[in-house]
Formats: structure tokens, C-alpha cells, sequence
């Protein structure tokens, strides 16, 4: 028997929390990782040791890596956006008083901006914290995603998304209507089709520019979390006992079968498609978590099952490190490189 554990005892570094991880993500400047959790306090790791920083007086419902201060920006449902510097130096961008925090997104181009979905609205800051635009939905927003190059913001929401253009305040957002609930979206790397989980364990597409409606289905489970992998050539899944990989190349995904990888018992939860290579991690419900080549089609355990659900998953920005969480407080940092 393989160990499944290897890769986390050789070249990983872990604690034991004792309360949910919500979310997992870098510092900006690559040195500290980040894990988001149920009673309101943060941990970072530079891999040498653990801190603690007490954010919000509650859970902390997002966390995302800051695109301008080298650290994060979290989001609670005390109503605050907050921005963390690695050093644990806590500095507040928005309040928004009984409304929960609940979505991030972040664009660290040129021009970094942040941007929190708060019930119906998406609130749009620069990299500095300045307040630069709201955009209003007709009902509570379920997710939001920039595009490549930030020029674009997409928000999920019931009956389908909308896509705004962040440099513009003065306008209509172009909506894609589809029918239900609407829950997390992503955008193509290219441009090229936005993507949503739907309530009825499925997803929902639309190719841009022409909102050609694609439909991918079949899941055993709702797909909570997906990416596409950094060419766009895959979007991958989770909501199956194997990662569920859809082509987004040759006239796919419609009339083309989806891939699966890594299959094992229970259920993927988590993903997270690495930045530069077409390779993804996965995390299951057991706590296993592995990562897959889907070129060789190679799986690599990275963290035997055992210590909860996998709830949280994400790479560094150069891709050498991997941070885990689970439902039960355990979280990771796997080391790549070299």
C-alpha cells in the first residue's frame, strides 16, 4: 500500500486548529500562506511557523490574496472587508454593518482592484481601498470572477450572471439569463465562455461573445467548486468521485464527453487548477487530496484521507507551494518546488 500521507510528512508543514477552514489562499508577495476560518481569526505560515490574527467577530466567510498590500483582504459576516499585510497588521477597507461579506475577487494587474459581493451588490475598490463603483443585481449575488485582464467582472445570481465592465459606471451589465439558482462563476481565460454551478447539480455556460448556451450535467453531487486550468483548454470539477474535466477546445464542451481523473471514495469537493501548468489539485470529502497531470493523466497523493472534509484548496502564485484545509481545523502547506 502506498502512503498517501508522503508528500504531507516530507515536505509539508501542518497544525491542527480546531475550527472550520473556510478558505485558503498566498500572501501577494508569495511568503505566507493564509486559511481562513469558523471563528473569526486567520493563520499564516511562512512554513517555519504559525500566526494568529484575530479579524472578524465571526466567521470569516472569503479570503482572497491582496493584489497591491503583499498580503490579503478577507471578508466576514461582521460586514467587514478587512486587508491583513503578511505581518499580521490588520487595516480596514469597507464596513457594511449586519450584511455579510461573502465574496472576493481580486485583480492584481495594472491597475489592482478588489471587489465584494454583499447581498445584491458588488462593491468595487482600487488596490489602495478607495471605493470606486457599486454594481446592483436583481437578487443576492452567489459569486463573482474578473476576466483575464480585469476589464470585465462577472457576478452569479438567481436566473443567471451578469458581466459589467469595471472602468465604466454608467451602464446596463450585459445579463445572461438561465433559469434558477445560479452559485459561483468563472471566466475562461481567453474570454472565451462564462461558467456557472447550478442548484440541480449541474453547470450552466454561455460562449462570449454570442451567449451560446452550454450545458453540463450528470453529477452525482453539486459541483461546489471548478476552475479552468490556465490554458483554458479544461475547466475542471468537482461534485463527482473523480475530478470531472470539461474540453473547452475542439467545438467542446457541447457533443464532447467529459474526462475524469482521480478517482477514489467519496466525493471531490474542492479544486484548484494550477497557474502554470495544466495540472489540478484535488480534495475529497474523506480529506484525501491529490494532484493530477492531465496530460500523463498521473495522479500524486498529496494528503492521506482522515482528518475531515477538504475545504479549502490553493496554490501559490508560482505554483510551488499547495495549502489544504478541512471542516475540521486541519490545515497544510505543501512544498513543490525543486
Amino acid at each position: 500500500m502506498p502512503d498517501l500521507d508522503e508528500l504531507l510528512t516530507t515536505r509539508g508543514f501542518s497544525a491542527e486548529f480546531g475550527a472550520y477552514v473556510t478558505a485558503a489562499c498566498f500572501s501577494g508577495n508569495g511568503g505566507h500562506a493564509g486559511f481562513a476560518l469558523g471563528d473569526g481569526s486567520l493563520r499564516l505560515s511562512d512554513t517555519k511557523a504559525w500566526s494568529r490574527v484575530d479579524a472578524h467577530a465571526g466567521a470569516v466567510l472569503s479570503l482572497a490574496t491582496h493584489p497591491q498590500n503583499g498580503g490579503f483582504c478577507s471578508g466576514g459576516d461582521d460586514g467587514k472587508l478587512l486587508g491583513i499585510l503578511p505581518g499580521g497588521e490588520v487595516t480596514r477597507i469597507a464596513e457594511f454593518g449586519r450584511k455579510w461579506v461573502e465574496y472576493l475577487a481580486v485583480f492584481a494587474g495594472k491597475t489592482p482592484l478588489v471587489a465584494a459581493a454583499v447581498g445584491k451588490n458588488v462593491h468595487l475598490f482600487s488596490g489602495a481601498g478607495e471605493k470606486i463603483r457599486e454594481f446592483a443585481h436583481p437578487s443576492t449575488v452567489t459569486g463573482i470572477a474578473f476576466d483575464a485582464r480585469g476589464k470585465r467582472l462577472a457576478a452569479a445570481h438567481y436566473n443567471g450572471a451578469s458581466l459589467w465592465f469595471t472602468a465604466s459606471s454608467a451602464q446596463a451589465p450585459r445579463l445572461l439569463e438561465w433559469k434558477g439558482s445560479h452559485l459561483g462563476v468563472a471566466i475562461h481565460p481567453k474570454g472565451e465562455a462564462l461558467v456557472t454551478a447550478m442548484q440541480e447539480n449541474a453547470l450552466h455556460g454561455w460562449t462570449l461573445p454570442e451567449a451560446k448556451h452550454m450545458r453540463m450535467s450528470g453529477y452525482a453531487a453539486k459541483p461546489e467548486s471548478f476552475g479552468f486550468t490556465r490554458s483554458g483548454r479544461w475547466l475542471a470539477t468537482a461534485g463527482a468521485e473523480a475530478v470531472v474535466l470539461w474540453p473547452f477546445f475542439g467545438g467542446g464542451p457541447m457533443g464532447k464527453a467529459p474526462s475524469e481523473l482521480g478517482a477514489s471514495d467519496g466525493s471531490v469537493k474542492r479544486v484548484a487548477c494550477h497557474p502554470e501548468h495544466e495540472v489540478v489539485a484535488a480534495g475529497f470529502d474523506t480529506g484525501l487530496v491529490v494532484v493530477i497531470d492531465i496530460a500523463a493523466e498521473r495522479i500524486l497523493p498529496v494528503c492521506g484521507p482522515g482528518r475531515g472534509g477538504i475545504t479549502a484548496l490553493g496554490w501559490s502564485g508560482s505554483g510551488a507551494h499547495l495549502a489544504l484545509g478541512t471542516e475540521h481545523g486541519f490545515a497544510a502547506v505543501v512544498d513543490f518546488s525543486g
